[in-house]
């Protein structure tokens, strides 16, 4: 009996190994991905991760059905990589004490990634809801809150190391280095969409700085937390677009930024009748680096145009993630047939297709130059 119990641990061993997923590199000529082992090319291709416009967080821990659910069938569309955003607030307790909950339910998530074949785009420092926000944190000035996001990701590396299933590290979403002075506490753009303010500033208090300074020295407190403890996970930020009006509004130029990450990341909702205008604004960011498109749907434009937005950027991009709100397409099409179906349900109904209808091409990534417009 001892024997075959040791064979069956064996066994669930080998499994085990089997099922982890392999770490992804910067292929040689430092313009795409590859699996680190193979070295066979790998674009990155998937969705932002919520559900019923929730935050993870929000459900994770008593509906982690739901969570195992949508992992499936993400794969099932044919994603193979999610990208999920952990609240500040809910993985700190103080500025140097970590929740010990989160971060074993984390370690759950990337279990669930390796079973689930989906790598992760882990984003951090998300203040997304206000009111989550701690008032010591918002209270913190510049050093002491660079100090305590530092900590937030010393812990996250320190938890994640060791598993390949975690595609990059994701900085912050959306950050702004200030062009002047702000307000104590006013680190928030102000602007809600959807109950969520998704942009953050990096910095209050300028000192003299130029704003693509203070970035890099963000970027390089940051990175320094995280390769403490994990010398190999990619790391990114993901960037506000250029738009033709205020150009890189952020303050991240991305030739100036680009040296301290593994790649580029951009954020690009293509609107009606500009589709030339935002890949325009995808060039900006082609310095050298890969360049993912990490956040796009049909928000601003229709189905057809986000199809042919996606199919002009390959050559430039080499990864693609749209959204996945937990509702699969088999449960759109009844609350159409049901005449149920309102019209947000209906964009993403619409962006399903269009994933379905651009997945088969991602393999055909491979030229070096932009298409035309009409993904030519």
């Amino acid at each position: 009996m001892l024997r075959n119990l040791f064979c069956s641990a064996l066994l669930l061993a080998g499994a085990a190994v089997a099922a982890e997923l392999p770490r992804v590199g910067v292929a040689a000529d430092g313009r795409g991905f590859v699996l680190a082992d193979s070295k066979q090319p790998f674009h990155p291709l998937g969705f932002n991760y919520g559900h019923h416009g929730r935050l993870i967080e929000d459900f994770w821990t008593n509906d982690w059905a739901a969570v195992a659910r949508d992992f499936r069938e993400m794969k099932r569309l044919g994603a193979n990589v999610t990208r999920v955003h952990l609240q500040f607030g809910k993985f700190m307790d103080a500025r140097n004490k970590p929740n010990t909950t989160a971060l074993a339910q984390l370690g759950k998530l990337v279990a669930l990634a390796n079973e689930t074949g989906l790598h992760l785009d882990l984003t951090g420092l998300a203040s997304y809801r206000p009111a989550d926000a701690p008032a010591w944190y918002d209270a913190l000035d510049d050093a002491g809150r660079w100090a305590t996001q530092a900590s937030f990701w010393e812990a996250i590396a320190k938890q994640c190391a060791t598993n390949p299933a975690v595609f990059c590290f994701d900085l912050i979403n959306e950050p702004i280095s200030p062009a002047g002075p702000r307000k104590p506490g006013e680190w928030r753009s102000g602007q809600l969409l959807g109950g969520y303010d998704f942009v953050q500033y990096i910095a209050l208090t300028p000192a003299g700085r130029k704003r693509e300074e203070i970035a890099k020295q963000w970027i390089r407190a940051m990175t320094r937390a995280i390769r403490k403890h994990d010398g190999k996970t990619l790391i990114t930020v993901g960037q506000l677009p250029w738009v033709p009006k205020w150009g890189h509004l952020s303050g991240l130029l991305p030739e100036a930024v680009a040296p301290e990450l593994d790649f580029v990341s951009v954020h690009i909702y293509p609107e009606k009748g500009k589709v030339a205008k935002a890949l325009d604004g995808l060039k900006k960011f082609c310095v050298g680096k890969p360049v993912v498109i990490e956040e796009t749907f049909n928000l601003a434009c229709g189905p057809e145009e986000e199809l042919q937005f996606l199919r002009a950027t390959r050559g430039a991009a080499c990864g693609w993630l749209g959204h996945y709100d937990g509702i699969t397409v088999e449960e759109y099409d009844k609350l159409k047939a049901a005449g149920k179906l309102t019209i947000p349900q209906a964009l993403w109904r619409a962006w399903l297709d269009v994933f379905k209808q651009f997945a088969p091409a991602v393999g055909a990534a491979k030229d070096s130059t932009l298409m035309n417009a009409d993904g030519h």
